[in-house]
């Protein structure tokens, strides 16, 4: 009997595998996609920056007021986000944590966590004017992660989990407002082509890091129309020759973001072609915004150009708060407060991503 149990036990231990792996990892799912990772500003930052010294953080309400719980999350909008839409309609979990968050459970961090902080960019300059995790740091904690995962599932199963799980980079924005627009503190160091170049060079720098560490499938997103967030509108409206009522779009602030999204589309190209084994794609939400813009019935949208938080002109983060009014369907609203679209224009932004990009990761 006892040498029964010895072949017994040592059957169960190699299928099992060694002790020190605590093989919680789940099979690959059927489409080959078992995590995603988020890197990037605050279209992406599930709420990293509670978790930092930053005047940018979305823990308050009214943010978070329709998120499950009804409670702010440390997202930048009054739901979910595209990331968190992404990892439901893969299966994996119903949203998509931020990595700094205490007492992850294996499962979340194997199935994916978001790296992005809210007011960053691919300059350095960004994030230190708002005291958030920059890039190269986001890099350094995916690190820090890879360690983990390799502790939880051994290395050999989460170097899979890391080839096969889906990237997603979405930054720039706040690069061009803080750093060109609003705040020119770039300007006489860069022309606009130059600076677009230098971000771009940043974000080459992100992304062959990333694949050094065994990243293989990229989405990649282009800027917004800038020129149309509410509050470029309502900066636009004080420049001469403009009426603060009117709160047009900046036709010169969309023209340069149509020119970096052509430079990134073709740098996404040269990735494809130099990164062995890669996958990338594009994904484009200044188009799809543009048409939510001019043709607002079609998504349900009754107002997009101010957001729903306060007047909807100035208001974002801290100014974003409980003490404000806010409107009463945030579905009717394209954005949320002065900059961040609200969850019914990420599920239409995921949405899209979902029918047009991720069939080209699926297996």
């Amino acid at each position: 009997m006892n040498i029964f149990f010895f072949f017994l036990f040592t059957y169960i231990f190699s299928i099992l595998g060694p002790l020190n792996a605590r093989n919680v990892t789940p099979p690959l799912p059927q489409h080959g996609i078992p995590a995603v990772y988020a890197f990037g500003d605050s279209t992406l930052d599930s709420g990293n920056n509670d978790y930092i010294t930053t005047l940018f953080t979305g823990d308050h309400l009214p943010y978070g007021r329709d998120f499950p719980g009804h409670a702010a999350s440390g997202r930048f909008t009054n739901g979910r986000l595209t990331g968190d839409f992404l990892v439901s309609y893969l299966g994996l979990k119903n949203s998509l944590p931020p990595y700094l968050a205490p007492n992850l459970s294996d499962q979340e961090l194997l199935s994916g966590v978001s790296f992005a902080s809210a007011g960053t960019g691919f300059d350095e300059l960004t994030a230190q004017t708002a005291s958030v995790i920059n890039m190269d740091t986001q890099i350094r904690y995916f690190r820090d992660y890879l360690e983990k995962i390799k502790d939880i599932a051994g290395a050999e199963k989460s170097g899979d989990i890391i080839k096969n799980g889906l990237f997603i980079i979405s930054a720039g924005t706040n690069d061009m407002v803080f750093n060109y627009y609003d705040l020119p503190l770039r300007t006489a160091q860069y022309s606009l082509p130059q600076y677009h170049d230098f971000l771009l060079h940043r974000l080459e720098s992100v992304v062959q890091e990333l694949h050094s560490l065994g990243a293989r499938k990229f989405v990649i997103s282009g800027m917004p129309p800038i020129g149309c967030l509410p509050v470029q509108r309502t900066i636009g409206s004080l420049l001469p020759g403009q009426h603060i009522l009117q709160r047009i779009c900046t036709e010169k602030q969309n023209l340069d973001t149509q020119a970096y999204n052509q430079k990134l589309q073709n740098l996404i190209q040269r990735f494809q072609a130099t990164l062995p084994g890669s996958i990338f794609a594009y994904t484009d939400c200044y188009g799809p915004m543009m048409d939510m813009v001019n043709n607002p019935s079609k998504y349900g949208f009754e107002v997009t150009g101010q957001g729903c938080c306060g007047t909807g002109m100035i208001e974002m983060g801290f100014l974003c708060s409980g003490l404000l009014p806010a409107c009463s369907d945030a579905s009717k609203y394209m954005f949320w407060d002065a900059v961040h679209p609200t969850e019914a224009t990420y599920r239409t932004l995921a949405s899209i991503l979902q029918q047009s990009v991720l069939p080209r990761f699926l297996v």
